[in-house]
């Protein structure tokens, strides 16, 4: 896959666009992929999106946080068998074009020849142009378009708000079915405190970046991909108030795993909230509480990790 992550770039051959900011890449955005990658001309794929997540840019949300940091976003598409993925800067300049210019730079930039959107995809300076809006202007650049319904689950549009709102409030099992993957986290191991390791419970500790999107803070049931081997693991995610912590971490204790991997990428999938973050009065109390935990993740019944598998030190 090529990446381009900047405004100085062209391709040449004929492409299959699709368009969005493809945060959290659910089952809506997957479809729209596979459509592209379907295209019987066999043109190049390209998935189209932007940083910063205009939302983030226009600063309408107050701080807002995306379920797919920049790497992970691309880990995901790598594996999608995506040809080009572009992350495009999105500026002023750029959110002030007109539909009409909106369509040339496509047609320009990217050599758009196929171009897939959801059905209600708006784009153009103040979301002008709409999907009848769309074909018009691309049938005048020789450029087939195609709509995607909404895809559903339990009644309900897939969308990321929607599952960001799980996230946020830890129910995180509840949205493998919508990504079609685990929710999760991939970054360097840090040193920590080593507070862990004198309990005999030692952890990795990961500080993800500050535009990720962290699910409320508590204790999850995880798998974790170190250097291509699956554990299990128990996942906490806060600032570990027994300690008095004042920094948000993702920290793991992985189960039967003793070794020191600080700088090492791993990637951190989390299956299932278990318990609010707590503040015990000893360190003895949080021992019985990890010891617990560590026995509900043990007897926890993964599906098969497939998504892990796709990670090996991206």
């Amino acid at each position: 896959m090529i990446i381009y992550d900047n405004a100085d770039f062209k391709i040449t051959e004929p492409t299959a666009v699709t368009l969005g900011n493809f945060d959290g890449i659910h089952l809506g955005h997957q479809q729209l992929i596979k459509t592209i990658k379907r295209n019987i001309h066999g043109l190049k794929t390209v998935v189209f999106s932007f940083y910063p997540h205009p939302v983030a840019f226009f600063g309408r949300k107050g701080e807002f946080k995306t379920m797919l940091d920049t790497r992970e976003k691309l880990f995901v598409l790598d594996h999608m068998d995506v040809d080009y993925a572009v992350q495009y800067p999105f500026t002023q300049n750029f959110a002030n074009l007109s539909p009409d210019e909106f369509v040339d730079f496509l047609a320009e930039k990217v050599n758009c020849r196929l171009l897939v959107v959801g059905e209600n995809y708006n784009f153009g300076k103040n979301k002008a142009g709409d999907y009848e809006k769309l074909k018009i202007l691309c049938s005048r650049r020789n450029i087939d378009v195609i709509a995607i319904p909404s895809v559903t689950y339990k009644d309900m549009r897939v969308s990321s708000t929607r599952i960001r709102g799980l996230i946020d409030c830890g129910r995180v099992s509840e949205v493998i079915p919508m990504l079609k993957k685990p929710y999760f986290v991939i970054n360097k191991v840090v040193e920590g405190e080593k507070r862990g390791r004198r309990m005999e419970f030692p952890t990795i500790n990961l500080i993800p970046p500050k535009e990720k999107l962290l699910p409320a803070d508590g204790v999850y049931i995880s798998l974790v991909n170190v250097g291509g081997e699956i554990f299990k693991g128990i996942t906490n995610v806060g600032n570990n108030p027994t300690f008095d912590g004042n920094e948000h971490t993702v920290e793991t204790h992985i189960l039967d795993f003793d070794r020191e991997i600080y700088g090492m990428d791993v990637l951190v999938s989390l299956y299932k909230w278990i318990r609010t973050e707590q503040k015990f009065s000893s360190m003895h109390e949080l021992k019985r509480q990890l010891g617990r935990d560590k026995a509900e993740a043990a007897n926890f019944e993964f599906p098969e990790p497939v998504f892990e598998k796709l990670f090996c030190c991206y």
